[in-house]
C-alpha cells in the first residue's frame, strides 16, 4: 500500500464519472464533501497487499494515527487514489481494503471523524495544504509475508478387508503393496530413470514441447489419435454410471479476486500457475472444478434433479517441480476428464461412490491392471463412517493404506487415490475420487429439498480413468510389463493409431487395396494403404514397427477370390477371410469403445519423405 498524507486546511471533492465497474454506489452524503483541518490519505492498494490484507491495514492504521495526532487534525479522509502505484490490486480487493482501513481508523479515533471518498470514481478536488513540515508525507506500507507450508499431522494405518486397523510396521506385505507403503509412510526414495514407457511414448509422438514452459507436451498425429480416443472414452465411462451427466466446456483462467476461487486456490499454494494482466491476477485451473461450479451455481436445482453429473475434459495446470517432471505422467499441463456428481446428502454420496469405485477398478482391469489404493480420510469421518470405509475396502478385496487427517483442514472428508506400480517399481497414481462437503457452500451451489428449503449438495469429484495422459501411461506401462513376459508390444485396437494396414503385393493390386481401405474407413476404422514402391517384406516389417494390429496383404489370389489375407499381430497368426468377416471381427473387438477419425492421409506415399515409419524405427 502506498499513501500520501496531506494535512489540509481545506479540502473539497466531487464525484464526476464512474472509472471502474466495481465502484462504490454513490449516495448524496458521499457524492460531494468539504472538510476543514483534515488529514487526507491518498491511498493506492497494491497487488502485494493481497497476501496479508489484515496485516497491511493494521500497519497502515498505526502510521496514519501517529501522523494524525502529531499534526492535530480534526478529521481523517481516506481518499482512493490509484496514481501512486503501477502495481495495483484488483478493484474488488482494493475496495475491501479501503473499507477495512476506514473502519479500523474509525474505531481508533471515534465515529464521525473518519470518512472515505467513493471508490472507483473520477473526482474533482480542491486542496489547501497547511505547508508545515509534517503536512506532506508519503509512506509505503508493506508486511513481510513468509511462505509457510502447512504442516499436517497425519496418521498411517493398514486397513484390511476384515475391518482391522494395523500399524504399517506390524503388517506383513507383499512386494507391490510394500513399495507403496515404504514410499508413502517411510518416505523411501524411489529410483528415477527412463524405462520402456518413455521410449514407447516418444515412438508414437508424445514429446516435450521445447518452445513452451517445461512440463508441457505436444502430440504428433499418432499421439493425437490416442489422446482423442481416450478423451472420448472418458466421456463414455462418465455416462455409464446410470445418472444424468451434462457435458460442458469452459475457460482455463479464473480471477483470484473471486473469493471462492481464492479460497480454493490457497490449498494448492505454490503449485498454482499465476497470470497477471491489466493489473489483475489470474490462476490457470488445476481441474474443471471452477468452471463447473460456476455453471452449477446458476442452475435452479430441485431434489428431483439429483443426483446429476457435470463433465469436461479440462486442460489443467499444476506447477510441478522441474526435477519431478515425467513424460506422460507428471506434467505441468495435462487433460483431466473431470466428473462432478451432485448428491442430496452424505448418505447418497456414499452410495454413489460405491458405483464410482467399481467403475474405476473395472476400467483398470480392461487394461490388464489391478490398483492399489490410498484412502485419505478425516478423523471425524473415520470415526462416524467406519463401516462404510470397511465396505469399500471389502470391495477392493485387498488391504489399503489408510491416511488419517485432522478434521476441517480440507473441503473433502474422504479422498481415494488408485495406484499402479510401474515397470521401474515406482508407485504411480492414476485414478481418484473424493467426497466434497465444502465447495457447494463456497461457490453458492444450492438445491431445493422436498420441503421447499434450500440446501447445499454434497459433491463427488472423480476422474474415473485418471488424467488422459496418465491413463495412456498406464496402457504403455502394461505393454512394457507384458513385453518382458514375451508378449509382442501391441496397443488395444481402439487405441491403435492405425488399426489396419492394407499392403498390395504390387501396383497391380493397388486399386483393390484402396477399395478395401475405403470400405473399412466408411465403417469408422482407421486404415491406411502402403502404396510405396518397396518390397513386401519391408512393408510388413514396417507395419510391425508401428505395432499395427491387423495387416492385410493383397495379392493376385486375394483379388481373384475376393478375400483378405489378414495377419493378426497379437496372435502371430494369418487368416483368410472375406471383407464382411473381417469387419465383424473388428466391430466385435471395438464394442464399447469410440471410433476416432484418422489424423494422417490414407496413402503412405502422401506423407513426408521422413516418414512415420522411419521416425518410429529410430524411436
Amino acid at each position: 500500500m502506498r499513501i500520501l498524507l496531506i494535512h489540509a486546511k481545506d479540502f473539497w471533492y466531487k464525484a464526476k464519472e464512474k472509472a471502474v465497474d466495481d465502484a462504490d454506489e454513490l449516495t448524496t452524503d458521499i457524492t460531494e464533501k468539504a472538510f476543514e483541518n483534515v488529514l487526507v490519505i491518498f491511498t493506492s492498494v497494491e497487488e502485494s497487499d493481497e497476501g496479508d490484507v489484515e496485516g497491511v491495514v493494521e500497519k497502515a492504521v498505526g502510521e496514519i494515527i501517529s501522523v494524525y495526532k502529531n499534526v492535530g487534525a480534526k478529521y481523517i479522509l481516506v481518499y482512493p487514489y490509484a496514481h501512486l502505484s503501477s502495481s495495483l490490486a484488483h478493484p474488488k480487493v482494493a475496495r475491501v481494503v479501503l473499507e477495512k482501513l476506514a473502519q479500523k481508523l474509525s474505531k481508533e479515533i471515534g465515529e464521525g471523524l473518519v470518512h472515505k471518498a467513493p471508490f472507483g470514481w473520477y473526482k474533482e478536488f480542491r486542496l489547501h495544504c497547511y505547508g508545515h513540515p509534517l503536512s506532506e508525507l508519503s509512506k509505503h506500507i508493506s508486511v513481510a509475508v513468509e511462505a509457510k507450508r502447512r504442516v499436517i499431522e497425519k496418521k498411517y494405518f493398514i486397513l484390511v478387508p476384515e475391518g482391522v486397523l494395523l500399524k504399517p510396521e506390524e503388517y506383513k506385505f507383499d512386494d507391490e503393496f510394500r513399495v507403496l507403503v515404504e514410499k508413502e509412510v517411510f518416505k523411501k526414495e524411489v529410483e528415477g530413470g527412463q524405462g520402456r514407457v518413455y521410449h514407447y511414448l516418444r515412438k508414437f509422438g508424445f514429446e516435450w514441447e521445447e518452445l513452451s514452459d517445461r512440463g508441457h507436451m505436444r502430440f504428433e498425429p499418432h499421439a493425437t489419435t490416442i489422446l482423442e480416443a481416450v478423451s472420448m472414452y472418458s466421456w463414455h465411462t462418465a455416462n455409464s454410471l446410470g445418472i444424468p451427466v451434462f457435458r460442458v466446456k469452459g475457460t482455463n483462467m479464473f480471477g483470484l479476486h473471486a473469493e471462492p476461487v481464492r479460497q480454493h486456490a490457497e490449498l494448492f499454494g505454490e503449485r498454482m500457475y499465476e497470470v497477471k494482466m491489466n493489473g489483475d491476477k489470474f490462476i490457470l485451473r488445476f481441474a474443471a472444478c471452477y468452471q463447473q461450479f460456476s455453471i452449477l451455481k446458476d442452475w435452479v436445482l430441485s431434489y428431483k434433479d439429483l443426483p446429476l453429473g457435470m463433465f469436461e475434459v479440462a486442460d489443467s495446470y499444476r506447477y510441478e517441480q522441474s526435477g519431478e517432471l515425467v513424460l506422460g505422467f507428471r506434467l505441468r499441463r495435462f487433460h483431466m476428464p473431470d466428473l462432478h456428481i451432485l448428491t442430496k446428502d452424505l448418505e447418497e454420496a456414499k452410495s454413489i461412490t460405491l458405483k464410482v469405485r467399481e467403475k474405476i477398478v473395472e476400467e483398470a482391469k480392461k487394461v490388464g491392471r489391478e490398483y492399489l489404493a490410498i484412502y485419505n480420510v478425516t478423523e471425524d469421518f473415520l470415526n462416524t463412517n467406519f463401516n462404510y470405509i470397511v465396505e469399500l475396502v471389502k470391495n477392493e478385496g485387498k488391504p489399503v493404506l489408510l491416511v488419517v487427517y485432522p478434521a476441517g483442514i480440507y473441503y473433502w472428508v474422504i479422498n481415494v487415490e488408485y495406484i499402479i506400480i510401474d515397470e521401474l517399481n515406482r508407485p504411480r497414481e492414476i485414478a481418484t475420487w473424493q467426497i466434497d462437503v465444502g465447495n457447494a457452500k463456497r461457490f453458492n451451489i444450492k438445491y431445493v429439498d422436498e420441503n421447499g428449503n434450500e440446501k447445499y449438495p454434497v459433491i463427488i469429484h472423480t476422474a474415473i480413468l485418471g488424467s488422459i495422459e496418465r491413463y495412456i501411461y498406464m496402457v504403455f506401462d502394461t505393454i512394457a510389463k507384458n513385453e518382458r513376459r514375451g508378449t509382442p508390444p501391441t496397443l488395444p485396437l481402439w487405441l491403435s493409431p492405425i488399426q489396419v494396414r492394407i499392403i498390395p503385393v504390387s501396383q497391380e493390386q493397388l486399386d483393390y487395396a484402396i477399395k478395401i481401405a475405403q470400405a473399412l474407413l466408411s465403417k469408422g476404422f482407421r486404415v491406411d494403404v502402403d502404396d510405396r514402391n518397396e518390397g513386401l517384406g519391408k512393408k510388413i516389417r514396417d507395419a510391425g514397427i508401428e505395432w499395427i494390429p491387423y495387416v492385410v496383404v493383397i495379392g493376385v489370389r486375394e483379388v481373384k477370390t475376393n478375400t483378405l489375407n489378414v495377419r493378426i499381430r497379437i496372435e502371430g497368426t494369418q487368416r483368410v477371410m472375406t471383407l464382411d468377416e473381417f469387419i465383424s471381427l473388428l466391430e466385435k473387438e471395438m464394442e464399447g469403445y469410440p471410433k476416432i477419425d484418422m489424423t494422417m492421409p490414407m496413402l503412405i506415399s502422401k506423407r513426408p519423405t521422413l516418414s512415420y515409419i522411419q521416425q518410429l524405427r529410430g524411436a
